[in-house]
């Protein structure tokens, strides 16, 4: 073992774990400052990737280029939600008008200024708005909900705070447990896209992360049935996600996303699990529990 790496990723851990907790528990306003750094390193390698992937799209102009990723922070500012406000104005109503501003904008000025107009460029731009502004904006959403949901200790708990805990939580238990199983039993392959994820090792930090979080929930007093039923849908959500992410490294041709975190990589293969895993716990919450 290279120590000198063990040492570098474990501290990048540390800190990373310090910084993502500081900013999840702290308040809401911290939550958003977190997911906004976060929304804008994700974009920076997902432009980074795509350049990779087909040149043609780091030809795109400035406009182009800055003008998506504010429609992706202005969507998270409309779903902040009146909870997130300023001077009595709220988030939600400054990412409306932004959001309005650039549908109308951002197609206009690619057709009438951009040197060679391409659907095919506005398509790759919309999926990053759905890839990772939606969920980040998801996320900010679950962050906005406040004392509609899960009890503790005999007291209404803040939904705001505990929600989006869970589903981090989820994936990082499920990943740790994947690694654990396959590095145990793990044998048949499970995916081509990642060579080193097993069957066994998938399925087993599946089945522990709900054991994990099922435990959790009934010692902390929440709802032990929602709170599996989150988390098997962030391992295997969250699962798909990471395969995504891989799929887009394999064909950019590289290894990591990014340099951001020294032994981790970047922000896309932090949050890789995350970004997928967040949309469709959210349809569960709004469809079953809100």
């Amino acid at each position: 073992m290279n120590w000198q790496i063990f040492k570098t990723r474990a501290l990048t851990a540390l800190v990373f774990v310090a910084i993502m907790l500081a900013g999840l528990l702290w308040n809401r306003w911290s939550f958003f400052v977190l997911f906004s750094v976060i929304h804008w390193g994700c974009w920076i390698e997902y432009r980074r990737l795509l350049k990779r992937i087909d040149p043609s799209y780091g030809q795109i102009g400035f406009f182009h280029a800055y003008g998506v990723m504010l429609a992706g922070w202005s969507l998270m500012l409309f779903f902040a939600g009146n909870s997130f406000q300023i001077a009595g104005l709220s988030l939600h109503a400054v990412g409306l008008f932004l959001c309005l501003i650039f549908a109308f904008a951002l197609p206009l000025t690619e057709i009438l200024f951009s040197k060679q107009f391409s659907l095919k460029h506005l398509g790759y731009s919309v999926i990053g708005l759905l890839y990772i502004s939606l969920s980040w904006a998801l996320m900010i959403n679950l962050r906005s909900l406040e004392d509609t949901g899960f009890i503790a200790g005999g007291s209404l708990m803040t939904t705001g705070r505990v929600l989006p805990v869970i589903i981090i939580l989820s994936i990082w238990i499920n990943d740790t447990m994947a690694y654990i199983t396959g590095s145990l039993i793990g044998k048949t392959p499970f995916s081509p896209t990642s060579p080193k994820k097993t069957l066994e090792g998938t399925i087993g930090g599946i089945v522990l992360c709900v054991a994990v979080m099922g435990i959790s929930a009934h010692l902390t007093g929440l709802f032990v049935v929602h709170v599996c039923t989150i988390a098997a849908i962030a391992a295997m959500v969250g699962t798909a996600g990471d395969l995504l992410e891989s799929k887009l490294k394999r064909m950019a041709g590289v290894k990591d996303s990014g340099h951001i975190m020294p032994g981790h990589g970047g922000f896309l293969d932090r949050f890789d699990s995350l970004l997928l895993a967040t949309p469709v716990v959210w349809l569960y919450i709004m469809t079953v529990l809100k």
